[in-house]
């Protein structure tokens, strides 16, 4: 499922593209998506495929086409504070740029049916935390995974505000799901080949919306033949924070607000540059026809890109490296990471700089 933009040359470009295309609608999915780069939760040797419009799996990881992830943010409508629960959390993706608009007081929750695959989510989510220059921008929302079928939550569970379901649900579970959103909450899910949104407007009553026709797999069934089991998967609690991690939340917003107050009484910060792209090299064979004396002559006209000419190799290269150069050479700098620079300017024990750093690597 997907193709339905063109492939991008980095995240940037992708989410460029789906603004074009209308997919991305809003201003804080388009913050989300800018702020979670797509390959990052790609395996190494698929990279190369990540800002494609197009889906990808390898063996138990899956990633649904950014088209769709596009879709699920906008008709979700998240607002910070909210609860969500993802149904087939993958690799965690979805559910990272869910949490940088919840907020620190919202709750983030997956299930996953694959063991490897909650690990692999893990991993990426301390990645994140540890590497990213985005978990400073933003206030997250940090997700919790558990590994169970999702057709299994335990029948005590709390409701949720918002809930995706990113597998094909099948007629006959659809009010299985509509019983997991509380009331005014939304419900996103593929049913019978349609991504639908479904919003709860009271204990009994719901308004549905199909959204775009989309292919799915279809959800795994319990592998159980006793059909009076007792529904085991137990989804993650919903705690309240330490006074600690408050304060730490409460300092970090106050030195963002001044940052950002610095800045405005600074003037308007200077314009980023905007991104270098490569300059693609073509190389064409030249024919021409010449008339002499009402004669018609067909000609190849020595060209220095021909496959034939050892010379124009040599050519090709030098333009590979000069374009090299001038990428390098344009190449803005990262931006400074001001929060974190503020932090480390503290008057306040190494220990405490690191906590409210997360402990982060940089």
């Amino acid at each position: 499922m997907g193709g339905a933009v063109s492939a991008g040359e980095d995240n940037d470009d992708l989410i460029d593209n789906l603004k074009e295309a209308h997919y991305i609608r809003t201003e804080v999915v388009e913050q989300a998506f800018r702020a979670i780069d797509r390959a990052d939760y790609y395996l190494e040797i698929f990279k190369d495929s990540a800002y494609k419009d197009l889906a990808w799996k390898n063996g138990n990881i899956h990633l649904s086409a950014p088209c769709i992830y596009s879709e699920v943010m906008e008709a979700l409508d998240l607002q910070p504070g909210l609860s969500f629960l993802n149904l087939g959390s993958g690799t965690g993706y979805l559910s990272t740029m869910v949490g940088l608009i919840l907020g620190p007081f919202g709750v983030n929750h997956g299930i996953e049916l694959h063991v490897d695959v909650v690990e692999y989510a893990n991993q990426k989510l301390e990645n994140f935390i540890k590497t990213s220059d985005s978990f400073d921008k933003f206030e997250f929302c940090e997700p919790s995974f558990v590994v169970g079928n999702c057709l299994e939550i335990a029948s005590d569970s709390h409701q949720y505000d918002r809930v995706y379901c990113g597998a094909g649900v099948q007629k006959d579970h659809e009010e299985y799901m509509r019983n997991l959103i509380k009331v005014g909450g939304i419900l996103v899910m593929p049913l019978e080949e349609k991504l639908t949104k479904i919003t709860r407007t009271g204990l009994n009553t719901w308004e549905t919306e199909k959204i775009l026709a989309v292919s799915f797999a279809p959800l795994i069934q319990p592998c159980s033949t006793d059909v009076v089991k007792v529904r085991t998967v137990q989804l993650p609690s919903v705690s309240i924070g330490t006074l600690q991690d408050l304060t730490r939340i409460c300092i970090r917003r106050t030195l963002k607000n001044t940052i950002n107050q610095d800045k405005s009484n600074g003037g308007v910060p200077p314009k980023t540059l905007s991104r270098f792209k490569r300059r693609r090299i073509r190389r064409r064979r030249m024919d021409a026809i010449v008339l002499v004396d009402k004669q018609v002559f067909a000609s190849r006209i020595s060209n220095p890109f021909d496959n034939n000419n050892n010379n124009g190799e040599d050519m090709e290269d030098v333009r590979r490296d000069d374009d090299e150069k001038e990428y390098n050479d344009f190449k803005p700098e990262p931006p400074l990471n001001l929060l974190r620079e503020k932090i480390l300017s503290l008057p306040l024990p190494e220990p405490l700089k690191l906590y409210l750093l997360y402990y982060r690597d940089k």
